[in-house]
């Protein structure tokens, strides 16, 4: 199966194992027994179809669905009116056999039989709620539930029951020291489904191993579940558990922590709050929306007002200790996703760089960076295409600099084409 960002991670039961017994252990919905999912090579799943007596169609048997999405190794459900259900598999969406386009009665049926009351009256009020959802003995799913065009979507991403260790997934081996710092600020960053949730996870449970501490998470919603090991591990949830990341995370500086993960930055007093506890002496794993480490840094600065800029300039360089922006490929066989990273390590050179602005010279600061774990995305993706994990054609889909990679791997501005 894929992780929640897309990553290719194995099944559980091991692949080839059938999924039937899982659904031995879920709960009865509805009064109905669960149906064993089809193998993925089957025509279609119209038997997972449970007959409705209305004029509605027939209702969407959920459960089932996502474990046939599993069972394919997709990451995310999509359930939206005049659309069958749909599945990313490998990064790209298709269709689930044997559903017609859906009906808006339909969609709302199948979401609103995973909500609590209370969660329905949050979602009418505000038309958009974030949950999690599990099928227990499969995997954990985060749900975004929203209104478009009078109706009911959803978007419900997998999320693996065990955390992969970061040999695993294959990640540079300098993120797993990041579990051992005492103190300071690492951001993980990347565009939406970049498996930024999976790498984090991974350093997460590095440190649970292998340090005797108190870790806090602050997310929306909790994704992967912690459990205690050497350290103790309370996991807020944004809605559930605490009002919002800003309101959580100057509380949990009462809390004795030693390690807070920040699931996003959102805000102003969100990142002031951060670096204030990185600064510290916590240390403080967070993440944004950004595609490199120079954008990172001035997505930082640009959130405060000019005057507080060059104050914030000289905290981030105090308290700074890496940026990680990462990006998820196909590979070069089709069978799954691979991460593609920039890694910033923190030297006193990039520290006097963040101070003075100059990130213009950041990128030079990467390339030239090797001996302390630094390269550029597009180093990574030329390592990438020469080890033949991807090909060319994915490299220049998704490198900063398209000469700068021609250069990296010797060939001519015809051949990327």
């Amino acid at each position: 199966m894929s992780s929640p960002d897309g990553f290719s991670l194995p099944l559980t039961p091991p692949p080839g194992a059938p999924l039937a017994p899982m659904l031995a252990d879920l709960p009865i919905a509805a009064g109905l027994a669960p149906v064993p999912p089809p193998a993925a090579d089957e025509a279609g799943i119209v038997a997972l179809l449970r007959p409705n007596a209305s004029d509605t169609g027939p209702e969407i048997a959920i459960d089932e669905v996502l474990l046939y999405l599993l069972e394919k190794s997709g990451s995310d459900l999509h359930l939206t009116v005049n659309a069958p259900p749909m599945i990313r598999v490998h990064g790209e969406l298709e269709a689930v056999p044997g559903y017609s386009p859906l009906t808006p009665r339909q969609v709302q049926d199948a979401v609103y039989a995973l909500l609590t009351e209370r969660q329905k009256q949050r979602f009418e009020e505000a038309k958009e709620l974030d949950f999690a959802y599990a099928l227990p003995g499969a995997a954990r799913f985060r749900v975004n539930l929203f209104q478009q065009q009078g109706s009911v979507g959803a978007v419900l991403r997998s999320i693996p029951w065990d955390i992969l260790p970061l040999d695993s997934l294959r990640l540079p081996a300098i993120l797993g020291e990041f579990a051992l710092l005492p103190r300071g600020l690492v951001l993980v960053t990347g565009p939406t489904g970049s498996g930024k949730s999976t790498t984090l996870a991974a350093i997460i449970d590095r440190a649970n191993r292998t340090r005797r501490g108190h870790i806090v998470t602050i997310e929306d919603p909790i994704e992967f579940v912690h459990q205690h090991h050497l350290s103790v591990v309370n996991q807020r949830e944004v809605g559930d558990d605490t009002r919002s990341f800003a309101n959580a995370l100057k509380h949990a500086l009462r809390q004795d922590p030693d390690i807070v993960l920040v699931g996003e930055m959102r805000d102003l007093e969100t990142i002031s709050t951060a670096l204030t506890a990185a600064e510290t002496g916590h240390l403080v794993f967070a993440t944004l929306h950004t595609s490199s480490a120079s954008t990172t840094i001035d997505r930082i600065v640009d959130v405060f007002p000019p005057e507080q800029q060059g104050q914030i300039r000289s905290q981030l360089a105090a308290s700074i200790q890496a940026i990680v922006c990462q990006t998820l490929c196909r590979t070069a066989d089709g069978s799954g996703r691979v991460a593609a990273t920039e890694v910033l390590i923190a030297t006193p050179a990039v520290r006097n760089l963040v101070r003075e602005g100059k990130l213009q010279s950041i990128p030079s600061a990467l390339q030239t960076g090797s001996r302390y774990g630094m390269h550029t995305l597009n180093q990574d993706l030329a390592d990438l295409v020469k080890a033949g994990t991807i090909d060319l054609s994915t490299a220049v889909e998704k490198c900063s600099d398209l000469s700068e990679l021609q250069q990296l791997l010797g060939v001519s501005p015809d051949a990327s084409d």
